[in-house]
């Protein structure tokens, strides 16, 4: 459908789906070309009329009425011998515990557009093109309690036959199959020799009917126009082939012309019904997942928290340059006042600085002190994620901290673009995978990671509750502590916590936010420019009082004192905050808890760390 349009110059960034409403008469067309070509069963023009791919085109609360038209068209143009399926393709986004969208939520919006499909008229639903399993599952769902239609549950693959998830053919098939698809099948993402090849996996293992929709190839753009070169000579006879490997539903998919249908009807047509295929369960079983490490094995940190030693950690921000000496000298600093690690921010402020997975590496080999590594997921899509967080433990890395990442927007260099493909919630599934020994898809690594993972958490969130819902996701998704923001505020603090411990998750350890405050400019700027952040209105007067120098400082230094104190028994440890690199504030604010450095009294011996904070 998709093809056949843009060939008829609707432009790319045109919402398809609308067109079942504005230009019913082209849908119409392609739907005719299809059946004059032999086509059997028609697919309705819905593949993205779900209620989150239409709000990007503000037609959200057009579903029902693209989705029914869709049918209508559809079956108008087949008549009464011809079947028709209703179109239901991906979200376009992710579901937890990768991303932000609930599973009732996905389940929902599919429900919405198979009511209507069921509506107007067709025969069956297809759930199509899906990368996702447990997304396919949902929609799966969503079709039973929607209709009584069959429905076929295809799952789109790269060249490897393994979803974009990482499903392996056998997996994805056997599992559609225990979830009662009725038909069970692969199309778009590959040529036919891939789907060939998948087919012949997926038939080893499930008896259910197999449907295959290859793409004519892969495209291939000519002077702008993007082109298919697979001919319809070639689908046809690999349409035989997939035939004779056990799929009962031949078609295609991205390219698929009517020309290319009307030779895979020639030549399929004189293929009578194929003997039942004899299932052979083969050796390949669902991959088991490892033991995680016990946590207190994990890392240093690790063990101090499990052991309640109450933690200190200190940030240190990547530097913009490629010289990392003065950080270098500032962890050497740290571990002399017996600050337990130092953690490295991901890309403060979105801005050129040397990345904080090399930084952390550093530290380690250079300092000795051990790191929490920010690991963002802006600028990674989720292939990268694994194999960045794959070389990140080769190197050393053990304890990391998820964190969603900084939008661009935020950048000196505005029109950088950004990746997310997951979110904070979707890396902790991924490391929390990888500590099993398996990659994203559930595959068997052969090895195992052995991350101590974290999570930010932050009281002064505009929306409190939706806070608390995806710190419950990442706890599920397999977090091991939680980092709070600095808070300025006591008794919003303690209010906060006990609706974190009333949580139905289990309770981890969690690191209090400290951010000692410099000026009152300084606590204006937090309050006001810095997101997520709030400083109350007492502390505000306080350093109003005070205002710049020397006495702002202290009571900056009293204030993150007391915050300390007061927390002390509420938390498991603490993160503090250096303001403008001055390492020697953080070691300040700890004295407090009556702690010893291996070397008091030698702030000296960082000259560049406080050369750097002069210049600040």
């Amino acid at each position: 459908m998709g093809t056949m349009l843009y060939a008829k110059g609707v432009s790319l960034n045109r919402c398809f789906d609308e067109l079942n409403l504005v230009s019913p008469h082209l849908v119409k067309e392609v739907h005719m070309g299809y059946v004059k070509a032999g086509a059997e069963l028609l697919e309705t023009n819905t593949f993205g009329a779900n209620r989150f791919r239409l709000a990007k085109f503000d037609l959200a609360d057009k579903v029902r009425d693209i989705n029914l038209a869709g049918a209508r068209l559809a079956r108008e143009s087949a008549g009464e011998d011809l079947y028709v399926a209703g179109s239901v393709g991906p979200l376009g986004l992710r579901l937890e515990p990768l991303g932000p969208t609930s599973l009732e939520e996905a389940r929902s919006a599919f429900r919405e557009q198979v009511a209507a499909l069921a509506e107007g008229g067709v025969d069956l639903i297809v759930i199509e093109t899906m990368m996702d399993l447990e997304e396919a599952h949902q929609a799966l769902l969503a079709a039973r309690e929607a209709s009584s239609l069959p429905v076929i549950v295809q799952m789109t693959i790269q060249e490897d036959g393994n979803s974009p998830s990482g499903a392996s053919p056998e997996g994805f098939a056997r599992q559609l199959d225990a979830w009662g698809a009725d038909v069970i099948g692969v199309n778009c993402g590959t040529g036919p020799a891939t789907v060939l090849e998948t087919l012949e996996r997926m038939a080893a293992v499930t008896t259910k009917k197999l449907s295959a929709q290859p793409n004519a190839g892969l495209p291939h753009s000519i002077d702008g126009r993007t082109h298919y070169l697979s001919s319809p000579e070639y689908m046809a006879e690999r349409a035989g082939r997939f035939i004779q490997a056990g799929a009962r539903i031949v078609g295609g998919c991205c390219g698929t012309t009517p020309q290319h249908i009307g030779a895979i009807k020639a030549a399929v047509k004189s293929m009578g019904p194929q003997a039942a295929r004899a299932t052979v369960e083969t050796a390949l079983r669902p991959p088991q997942a490892l033991d995680p490490l016990p946590i207190e094995h994990r890392s240093t940190l690790a063990g101090k928290l499990v052991q309640g030693e109450f933690p200190v950690v200190v940030e240190i921000i990547p530097p913009k340059g490629c010289d990392p000496v003065r950080e270098v000298e500032g962890a050497q600093y740290l571990k002399r006042h017996g600050i337990d690690a130092v953690n490295i921010p991901d890309g403060s402020g979105a801005t050129a600085r040397m990345s904080a997975q090399t930084l952390a590496v550093v530290i380690q080999q250079q300092a000795g002190i051990e790191t929490l590594l920010h690991f963002s997921c802006r600028g990674r899509n989720v292939l990268s994620l694994q194999s960045d967080i794959l070389g990140a433990h080769a190197l050393g890395i053990r304890n990391v901290w998820a964190v969603t990442g900084e939008p661009p927007q935020f950048a000196t260099l505005p029109s950088a673009t950004a990746v997310f493909d997951v979110d904070a919630i979707g890396l902790v599934n991924v490391l929390s995978n990888l500590n099993r020994g398996l990659d994203l898809g559930g595959n068997p690594l052969g090895t195992q990671t052995s991350f101590l993972i974290g999570v930010g958490l932050n009281p002064n969130a505009l929306d409190t509750d939706e806070e608390l819902r995806r710190f419950e996701f990442k706890v599920k998704a397999g977090a091991d502590y939680g980092v709070i923001r600095p808070v300025f505020d006591f008794d919003r603090l303690t209010r906060f916590l006990r609706r974190v411990q009333a949580l139905d998750v289990p309770q981890i350890p969690l690191l209090a936010g400290i951010h000692p405050l410099t000026s009152y400019r300084n606590a204006e700027f937090l309050n006001n420019e810095v997101p997520g952040m709030s400083v109350s209105p007492g502390i505000l007067k306080r350093m109003r009082r005070v205002d710049t120098g020397e006495k702002a400082r202290a009571e900056g230094l009293s204030i993150a004192r007391e915050m300390l104190l007061e927390v002390r028994e509420l938390v498991q440890g603490v993160q503090i905050v250096a303001p403008f690199s001055r390492y020697a504030m953080a070691v300040e604010v700890i004295e407090v808890l009556g702690r010893q450095g291996h070397e008091p009294g030698v702030e000296g011996r960082q000259p560049s760390a406080q050369g750097k904070a002069d210049a600040l």
